[in-house]
């Protein structure tokens, strides 16, 4: 029998998108509030892979990858998207945008290893958490680069997207060595 071990080593990782960016902006105060301070940053991307969300939430989306600085508890996962469909729900009850989801919130952890990310939809893929919350493994990093699964979101699949991800793990290997090495310090 294997030993039960805690899942350390994972960061939150948020595709936040919208075409407002006042709700990017309060969407990433409001993430900052659960998951703590941002590590890591991309530029806002064209979102026009899928025109799925033109209907609820406009033309001319743009999305932002985000990754954030603490330690993240991968089992909380199922918290994290219901809080963040609680916070879409809030900012379109607002009446602050003329779209019905004027912001998108798509939490995820990152490891070395692999992307998860969290939906409400079920498919064949994707394993239930719980609350009617599901995670999916959306890339996965093998051969010194990333890489998609046959269900992986098209925008996911993009070589700039890939660029960020490479930063985002280059900023988890670090973070990872420099706690190594206080771990490891002899004091004098």
């Amino acid at each position: 029998m294997g030993s039960i071990q805690p899942h350390f080593h994972t960061l939150a990782l948020v595709a936040v998108f919208s075409r407002h960016a006042e709700a990017i902006a309060w969407g990433l105060e409001k993430l900052q509030t659960m998951l703590g301070p941002i590590a890591l940053q991309s530029e806002d991307f064209d979102f026009s892979e899928t025109r799925f969300y033109t209907k609820e939430m406009g033309e001319g989306l743009r999305k932002r990858l985000v990754l954030f600085e603490p330690w993240y508890d991968a089992g909380h996962l199922t918290e994290c998207k219901l809080q963040t469909n609680a916070w879409e729900e809030e900012l379109a009850q607002s009446g602050q945008f003329p779209d019905a989801r004027p912001l998108n919130l798509d939490p995820g952890y990152l490891t070395l290893a692999k992307f998860v990310l969290a939906t409400t939809k079920d498919r064949e893929h994707r394993l239930y958490l719980r609350d009617g919350i599901y995670a999916e493994q959306t890339l996965f990093f093998a051969h010194k680069r990333w890489q998609p699964r046959p269900w992986t979101y098209p925008d996911y699949c993009r070589a700039d997207f890939h660029l960020f991800f490479h930063a985002a793990r280059r900023y988890l290997k670090e973070k990872l060595n420099r706690e190594a090495e206080q771990e490891f310090q002899i004091e004098e």
